[in-house]
């Protein structure tokens, strides 16, 4: 049995050592291809076209670690609106006590219009700007000075998720604007100036936009529109008419009338018999002689 054994111990060792020669050779095999592609890849890395797969890996990496990257959530911001439409007794005085309220609070008059109707009606718009926390503090000041407040519209649009949004882009076009910045420093050909330096530029560009955006949320939310529309309705006296009430210069004026239309007839008259004096004495001549004849003939039929 032992000598049975020992004749299987050769082949056994004989077995194992090309099993070891074959792994070492293999393994040689694999180191020298993963030198040979490591080598090609460091080539590749040199030539133009490494540059640019580089770049957009690097590019891609940027906005994929940006993307993951936290980012703060601040309060929570809304658009406040409102919309006023208010009777008033005294329009001028209304208005004056307003623009006192918006300084008080803080504000601007961003608008203000005025538009009178004859002398019975006086209407007016203004657009005021306030900072949010006194937003509701001026509409109660705002409501006081009405006589009658004829509507109310509150509106509010809550921006916070578009914000955010808008941060986190801006925060992913940053990261990419460095890394454009880093290869153009690194950069040797023209023709990858070139590239780099239009891909800078809308990179820039969408982040004046996007900064633009967000400037204008701010503003939005940091200060409230209150749009207030006044009207007053006002009751003229007429004023008394102190030449119509002039009695003694009234009966002045018209003795004087009634003198001159006086005057004015007789010396009409005089005119007119004078002119017309010869036409008259031979009109009464024809008269007399008229009279004188009837006169006759009326003593003659008398006496038959």
């Amino acid at each position: 049995m032992r000598l049975s054994k020992l004749k299987w111990l050769p082949c056994f060792l004989v077995t194992l050592m090309i099993c070891l020669a074959g792994c070492s050779a293999s393994s040689k095999d694999e180191s020298a291809k993963m030198s040979d592609s490591s080598n090609l890849a460091m080539d590749s890395a040199r030539s133009s076209d490494g540059e640019k797969a580089n770049f957009t890996g690097e590019k891609a990496k940027a906005e994929k670690t940006t993307g993951n990257s936290k980012i703060e959530v601040p309060n929570q911001m809304v658009i406040y609106q409102a919309d006023l439409h208010l009777r008033v007794k005294k329009f001028e005085q209304t208005v004056r006590s307003l623009e006192e309220s918006v300084v008080k609070y803080g504000g601007y008059i961003a608008e203000s219009n005025v538009v009178k109707e004859g002398k019975e009606q006086v209407s007016g718009t203004i657009k005021i700007r306030i900072p949010q926390k006194h937003f509701q503090s001026f509409l109660h000041d705002a409501e006081g000075q009405a006589a009658e407040v004829l509507q109310r519209n509150l509106t509010g649009q809550d921006v916070t998720e578009e914000y955010v949004d808008l941060k986190a882009r801006l925060k992913s076009k940053r990261v990419v604007e460095e890394r454009l910045i880093s290869f153009m420093k690194g950069a040797v050909k023209t023709e990858d100036l070139l590239k780099i330096s239009s891909d800078l530029a809308l990179v820039q560009e969408e982040i004046e936009t996007i900064e633009g955006k967000m400037k204008f949320l701010e503003n939005q939310t940091s200060l409230s529109t209150v749009n207030i529309t006044l009207y007053e309705n006002k009751v003229i006296v007429p004023n008394l008419d102190k030449d119509k009430l002039n009695t003694w210069e009234k009966t002045k004026k018209q003795f004087m009338k009634s003198t001159n239309m006086l005057l004015a007839g007789l010396s009409g008259l005089v005119v007119f018999i004078i002119g017309n004096l010869p036409l008259l004495i031979m009109l009464a001549i024809f008269v007399f002689l008229g009279f004188l004849y009837f006169k006759k003939r009326k003593g003659r039929s008398g006496q038959d």
